[in-house]
């Protein structure tokens, strides 16, 4: 039997099998956020605004 859930994806800032990924997974309401490694453990759950706002933060930074 499969789970239903949202589809998550690796973030476009993960690369190759490092061991520091995460993935996203947008929803209507939300755009959720885990730890590839720990995926039955804890996600982060923010506003679509929200992640908008970090997402500029952190291409003007360039983290």
């Amino acid at each position: 039997m499969s789970s239903i859930g949202p589809d998550w994806f690796k973030s476009s800032y993960s690369s190759g099998d490092a061991d520091n990924c995460i993935e996203i997974a947008v929803t209507s309401q939300a755009v959720l956020v885990r730890d590839t490694k720990d995926r039955e453990g804890g996600q982060l759950s923010v506003t679509p605004a929200a992640w908008a706002d970090f997402v500029t933060f952190a291409k003007a930074v360039d983290l």
